[in-house]
């Protein structure tokens, strides 16, 4: 999807109009030099060549996307990515790439593993396409040499380019960055201890984009919470992008939300059942079989009669392991919990013996899964087309001679060699499948798995819904209006879709098309489109700063007018800064529209009315111009409504005798 098309070249001003970046300290090189601190032992691919990394961009995702009818999933937006970003608009923009350190700086980085090689793919691929990098992340500093030096001298050797450390952000401004060339990269100061990114503050948000064109979300494990580096910083880009890690993560995601391949058997560790109660529902919609492994299988034996020792019981849990189990009967889940465990005598650690789940004695702990446990777990993943284990098979104690949850990696490991799609989350068992995988073994992994835990509540991902909505799916015009060859005008920023109900019944030779955020007025609008029967008008519920070119283009007739009307101002900024009406979007209607075709701009906020006129002006590269004279004095606004239409607003701006503020410009 083409949200700009066309070279467009960052203004180096942009710089100057606000809080400057820092100029480097030191010239760091890429010779290896921190290998003190970490074990290196991918291969470094020192792509070179547009052909060589362009072309591997639609190799890198070669995995099966499971989308039912292309819609939204459990809260979950088909969302716009660099795969998709035209490439050419990368060209000398500043880019923020806010990546996972615990990707890079971890003990073993290997870029034969996927993710890491795409965490590391983003970056080179941007530096490829020309934009200026601004990489952003944080990471703990429990040692000296992990100071940003340290890790931009890191990055330096696995990216085989330069990075350059920047240090001291603040509250207020971050430092500056003198000579920001195209093939330089910086890396901003670690953001572990600063409480404004934790608290998402807004101003320290501005702050860390300040200069910043577009940003890359390529941090999927953060996506679960609520950052100024991650959410609030979206605010400020004129587009919000995801990067190649990001996106391989966000499609495994939604996979685990296709049901279609059945047996479909879900694997749980770990402990805190109450807490991830609200799970089991969409779980139990689309799965076959539980298996429980892990502390919470207690809660669950005591909830289907079996005798549990009161210690390994956690109370509070008890009625929603009762809502769990009854909610898997009503589903025809089987449900599969362990028939023994091996245990460690508490008064002698040596002493390990196994004991039948219903039978276990005083004095004896569960440290892991016993042998008919296993062999049941075996035989039920059998005949799987589809398993997903998320948490660790963990207990209050544990064992290094049992070695349960290696014996469980290596059952996923043989299952994925053959037709069932095996998705393991968690690092603790993302690890132990790392070590067990073979290499006929395709098993995919979600590292972080308080993500997935949350994909699985139902709940919106902050990360996720912060990087820009693009289009999810072609436009069939034939369904939306009656003559999809008719010219078409476009209200951006509908509302409740007054103005463009009644203009759709006046003029029956146009079609109309309105573009609104809010989903719940976009549903009421399109039940009036029915009610009225109305063929000439639709409403889609988008961003359109992200997605005006993506669908406008794929219309076949002739784009003639666009309104944008009464937009919310934002009363905090002196300068009413609206965010919609940004350079991307200009550009796209500018270039979209007919020779002869209308702007239309109302407000009745003057400041916006001429903010709005002043950005057309900039960003609509000579091809567009005032209608009614060149607003020398900024008192030549339209005295009246040009379509004989006012919309709900407008109405009652009006009938409080204030003043609306309106401008019609032509493309030329």
């Amino acid at each position: 999807m083409n949200i700009l098309k066309g070279p467009v070249f960052l203004n180096i001003s942009c710089f100057y109009d606000c809080p400057k970046l820092l100029k480097h300290s030191k010239t760091c090189s890429y010779d290896g030099k921190v290998a003190k601190f970490q074990k290196y032992n991918g291969v470094l691919l020192a792509m070179q060549g547009s052909g060589e990394l362009a072309g591997h961009v639609a190799k890198s995702f070669n995995h099966k996307i499971y989308i039912n009818n292309r819609e939204e999933l459990n809260g979950i937006p088909h969302i716009q990515t660099l795969r998709e970003f035209p490439r050419e608009e990368l060209f000398q923009k500043v880019v923020m790439v806010r990546f996972d350190s615990k990707l890079f700086l971890k003990q073993e980085y290997n870029q034969k593993n996927q993710s890491d090689f795409n965490a590391m793919f983003t970056i080179k691929y941007l530096h490829e396409a020309g934009a200026k990098i601004v990489l952003v992340s944080d990471w703990k500093t429990n040692t000296s040499e992990l100071h940003t030096e340290s890790v931009a001298d890191f990055l330096s050797t696995i990216l085989q380019m330069q990075v350059y450390p920047v240090q001291g952000i603040s509250y207020n401004k971050l430092p500056e960055i003198k000579g920001l060339e195209k093939e330089n990269i910086y890396l901003l100061e670690n953001l572990y201890n600063l409480k404004d990114e934790v608290a998402n503050c807004l101003k320290f948000a501005r702050v860390l984009s300040s200069g910043v064109d577009i940003f890359v979300n390529d941090s999927f494990s953060n996506t679960h919470k609520v950052l100024a580096s991650t959410v609030g910083v979206t605010r400020f880009c004129y587009a919000s992008i995801a990067g190649f890690h990001f996106e391989e993560k966000l499609c495994l995601a939604k996979n685990l939300e296709e049901a279609s391949k059945k047996p479909f058997v879900a694997i749980m560790g770990g402990g805190n059942l109450a807490e991830k109660a609200a799970s089991f529902r969409f779980l139990a919609s689309r799965c076959q079989g539980f298996v429980f492994v892990g502390m919470m299988s207690f809660q669950i034996m005591q909830a289907v009669g079996v005798s549990v020792p009161i210690e390994l019981v956690d109370r509070k849990a008890f009625s929603e392991a009762l809502d769990i189990v009854r909610l898997a009967r009503n589903n025809g889940v089987q449900i599969s919990y362990p028939k023994d465990f091996w245990c460690r005598n508490k008064y002698d650690p040596k002493q390990l013996h196994v004991f039948p789940s219903h039978g276990l004695l005083d004095g004896w702990v569960p440290v892991d899964l016993g042998p008919e446990s296993l062999d049941e777990i075996d035989s039920m993943l059998t005949n799987c087309k589809k398993i997903v284990w998320i948490g660790p098979v963990k207990f209050g104690d544990s064992s290094e001679h049992t070695k349960g949850a290696f014996k469980l990696a290596k059952i996923l490991d043989r299952l994925s060699q053959g037709n069932c799609e095996t998705t393991v989350v968690g690092t603790t068992a993302c690890n132990l499948v790392r070590q067990e995988k073979s290499s006929l073994s395709s098993i995919n992994m979600i590292e972080n798995a308080s993500v997935v835990w949350e994909f699985f509540k139902g709940r919106k991902l902050p990360g996720v819904m912060a990087v820009d909505r693009a289009y999810p799916f072609e436009i069939n015009w034939n369904n939306i209006h009656s003559d999809p060859t008719q010219s078409l005008v476009v209200d951006i920023g509908s509302g409740n879709g007054l103005f463009l109900l009644e203009m759709a019944k006046r003029r029956k030779n146009l079609n109309f098309l309105g573009l609104e955020m809010n989903e719940k007025l976009v549903a009421r609008c399109l039940d009036s489109i029915q009610q009225f029967g109305i063929k000439n008008g639709h409403f889609i519920a988008t961003n359109a700063t992200s997605t005006f070119r993506s669908i406008v283009s794929t219309y076949p007739g002739v784009l003639v007018l666009v309104s944008i009307q009464c937009p919310n101002p934002d009363f905090n900024k002196p300068e009413h800064r609206w965010r919609m009406l940004q350079r991307s979007l200009i550009e796209a209607v500018v270039d979209l529209l007919a020779f002869g075709g209308k702007v239309f701009l109302q407000s009745d906020v003057k400041e916006v009315a001429i903010r709005m006129k002043e950005q057309f002006l900039r960003y609509g590269k000579g091809k567009i111009v005032l209608e009614h004279g060149q607003f020398n004095d900024q008192s030549d606004w339209l005295d009246e409504n040009p379509f004989g239409v006012r919309s709900d607003w407008e109405k009652h701006v009006l009938e409080r005798g204030a003043p609306m503020y309106r401008i019609m410009f032509s493309k030329q």
